[in-house]
């Protein structure tokens, strides 16, 4: 029987992921944070089940930043990779990085949050979508 799960993993291939339902939501962030993290304007992440990833390889190779107040941004100790939005108090994968996915991920970002903070170099597109200025409401 054919696996229905997604996958992914780091640029490198030292960490690997799947996803055992498929992705509740996808939204684009414009923080600060988010722009010194990836070097992009907007990072694209995928809300996903609680307990719906697993580390399938190369757990041992993902490393953590929590900035203050926020969650923590997990990626690949090895070639810096961004994979995942943790918990930072159980340390629970609450998203995974769209680009990390090996195949289409099924879900579209549906809203931009801290929108307040889009970098000036690169215009929100005038794509329909929602904004928050701020965190969106949960």
């Amino acid at each position: 029987m054919a696996s229905t799960s997604l996958t992914g993993g780091c640029g490198c291939g030292a960490v690997r992921f799947e996803l055992t339902e498929p992705p509740l939501r996808a939204v684009y962030c414009h923080c600060t944070r988010c722009q010194r993290r990836t070097g992009t304007g907007a990072s694209a992440s995928a809300l996903v089940a609680p307990g719906s990833v697993r580390v399938t390889q190369g757990e041992d190779r993902v490393r953590g930043w929590t900035p203050e107040g926020g969650r923590t941004k997990g990626f690949c100790a090895d070639c810096g990779s961004a994979l995942f939005v943790q918990d930072p108090a159980s340390g629970a994968i609450a998203g995974v990085r769209l680009g990390a996915f090996d195949a289409d991920p099924g879900v579209r970002p549906s809203a931009r949050q801290y929108t307040a903070y889009a970098a000036p170099w690169e215009p929100i597109p005038d794509d329909g979508l929602p904004r928050h200025p701020e965190r969106m409401p949960a």
